[in-house]
């Protein structure tokens, strides 16, 4: 399963990579926006946005690009560890 972040605290890319790898799941994280995020998101499985640390503009842009794309958006509130280990383990029990 293929997975991207967005939002997030920039120290805490690599720990979120490794929740992923222990869940079974690829991870892409993107904490600031570097150039269109659009054109970088490619068709992942889930796309989990961090609400609380990420632009109005980046969460407008990736869920249009989701909406097109058919791609499942879960948004969580905060972007501790345990908040994305608890949507990991939601998304998983849905499929």
């Amino acid at each position: 399963m293929s997975i991207v972040i967005v939002g997030g605290n920039e120290g805490m890319e690599a720990q979120y990579e490794m929740i992923c790898k222990a869940h079974g799941c690829r991870a892409r994280v993107f904490t600031k926006e570097h150039g269109s995020l659009k054109k970088k998101l490619g068709c992942p499985d889930l796309l989990i946005l961090f609400i609380g640390t990420v632009s109005h503009k980046m969460v407008i842009s990736v869920t249009q690009e989701a909406k097109r794309n058919r791609i499942p958006v879960k948004r969580v509130h905060t972007s501790s560890a345990s908040a994305l280990k608890a949507a990991l383990a939601e998304c998983r029990a849905a499929v």
